[in-house]
């Protein structure tokens, strides 16, 4: 007790004393946590009411993973798509890079020549970074490209150590540690995966590891980031569960227990619960500086943590967005749906086509009398998208009345209500086709030509707004 170091938390400035060191468990059986994830059950979430505090970093960000944990569920991208998206990634980040990385695989010529075009294009973010297994085969490719970091998958649980690799907890650190060393020896930053963090012995294994890439560092002087990758989805948000599962308890022993500076944790969620958002921000508000993200979640098997999701989670944490442009983010929707020819499903938020769509004939009401009632946030400024109203049975008047307001940009004082004589036709044209079960949901063709009848016959004019 008495040979333990008092220190300043930075954090709290609170003086701490420091806790006991944590050496590896070698254990000659994996301990795969039965209690919790018995197969033939729904995993258990369990509470010690262990309550730790959130320690927000004084600077938080994003990072990409869509060109390579996004490239893993969908057909590959063209090498043209991979630059197009790396172009729209440093305008959305804007001028402070709060997307800071994109990783990169380097397996396939494409992909190394998408790597080089990124690198010509000069920019300080997004910063590209790769990705490799900790084999040395794969490191010569980082060294080839002249990468400054790449992540490196380290395994941490004993499904992956003794049924994967086929080692003890003290020959997979080994071999970790000795191509970590290598990757430090040539000057490169090494990113460690920490593969199924939520099912390892955190204390037996995760944190000795850890202590040991922190020595390595100040060894040689470069830093040594740590990824927490919640890869089965097993993570939880909630204060006062057990580990491995608890994510603000996983992030605190990284930074109390094993001396990870906030700045080098990342944190990587999978959605197989939808927790992959909650755990993410859990992530941010318990010291991890970075989450790494998926553009629209895509994924292996249920995706990665949505990177849009994050670029408004961080709005809602921080109080502003610091310069990143969030119209880019439509911007990004079109491409995929006209470029790439992937369908976003439409309720999908920020992005889907009903994202901020309604058809409830009382939504569409408030709508019309004030669009803060039914509209999350000022979409057409954030998205360049304003709320719209589908014309469907259930619209009513009021939908109606939007919807033309809305497709014409008409002008305030140019508006119609839901007494106009215009919008009465077209409801009364709209209760026809539903009663004879010809439509269920009506195209905007559909609407205009209706519409169009309708200003012809009352001798109405729809003005547009001026541009």
């Amino acid at each position: 007790m008495e040979d333990r170091k008092v220190y300043l938390d930075r954090h709290t400035n609170l003086l701490q004393l420091e806790e006991h060191m944590y050496p590896l468990v070698d254990v000659e059986k994996p301990n795969v946590f039965r209690n919790l994830f018995h197969y033939d059950e729904i995993p258990k979430i369990a509470f010690n009411d262990r309550i730790v505090p959130h320690s927000m970093p004084e600077e938080i960000w994003i990072t990409d993973t869509t060109f390579r944990d996004g490239q893993q569920s969908r057909a590959p991208y063209s090498t043209k798509q991979i630059v197009d998206i790396y172009d729209y990634f440093h305008r959305l980040g804007g001028p402070n890079g709060k997307i800071r990385q994109c990783e990169f695989f380097l397996y396939s010529k494409k992909d190394r020549d998408a790597v080089y075009q990124c690198m010509e294009k000069g920019y300080k973010f997004p910063e590209i970074t790769s990705w490799i297994r900790a084999s040395k085969k794969d490191f010569e490719l980082v060294k080839e490209i002249g990468m400054k970091e790449t992540g490196i998958l380290v395994s941490c649980s004993d499904y992956h150590i003794f049924y994967k690799l086929k080692m003890t907890r003290k020959q997979a650190m080994e071999h970790y540690l000795s191509v970590i060393r290598e990757c430090l020896e040539t000057g490169v930053s090494p990113r460690c995966h920490l593969e199924d963090i939520t099912r390892s012995d955190i204390y037996g294994f995760v944190i000795p590891f850890c202590l040991e890439l922190m020595n390595l560092m100040e060894e040689y002087q470069i830093p040594v980031k740590i990824r927490v990758c919640d890869t089965m989805g097993y993570g939880v948000n909630y204060p006062g569960a057990v580990i491995p599962r608890s994510i603000p308890g996983i992030i605190y022993g990284l930074r109390v227990h094993a001396g990870v500076p906030s700045e080098l944790i990342e944190f990587h969620g999978h959605n197989d619960f939808y927790k992959a958002v909650s755990n993410s921000s859990t992530a941010w508000l318990y010291g991890a500086s970075a989450v790494n993200c998926s553009l629209f979640g895509i994924g292996e098997r249920t995706g990665n943590t949505p990177l849009e999701a994050m670029v408004f989670e961080y709005a809602q944490l921080r109080g502003t967005l610091d310069g990143m442009d969030t119209t880019v983010i439509t911007e990004l929707a079109e491409y995929y749906e006209k470029e790439i020819g992937y369908h976003i499903p439409s309720r999908t938020p920020f992005v889907g086509k009903n994202f901020n769509v309604t058809r409830a004939g009382i939504h569409a009401d408030g709508l019309l009398k004030n669009e803060e009632i039914y509209n999350v946030f000022d979409t057409d400024k954030f998205l360049n998208r304003p709320p719209l109203v589908a014309v469907s049975n259930t619209s009513g008047l009021a939908g109606i009345a939007h919807w033309i307001n809305t497709y014409f940009h008409l002008p305030e004082a140019k508006q119609v209500d839901k007494n106009s004589e215009v919008v009465a036709m077209v409801k009364t044209w709209v209760d026809q086709e539903y009663e004879s079960g010809r439509v269920t949901v009506l195209t905007d063709e559909e609407l205009l030509k209706v519409i169009d009848d309708a200003c012809r016959k009352s001798g109405t004019t729809l003005t547009a707004q001026e541009e």
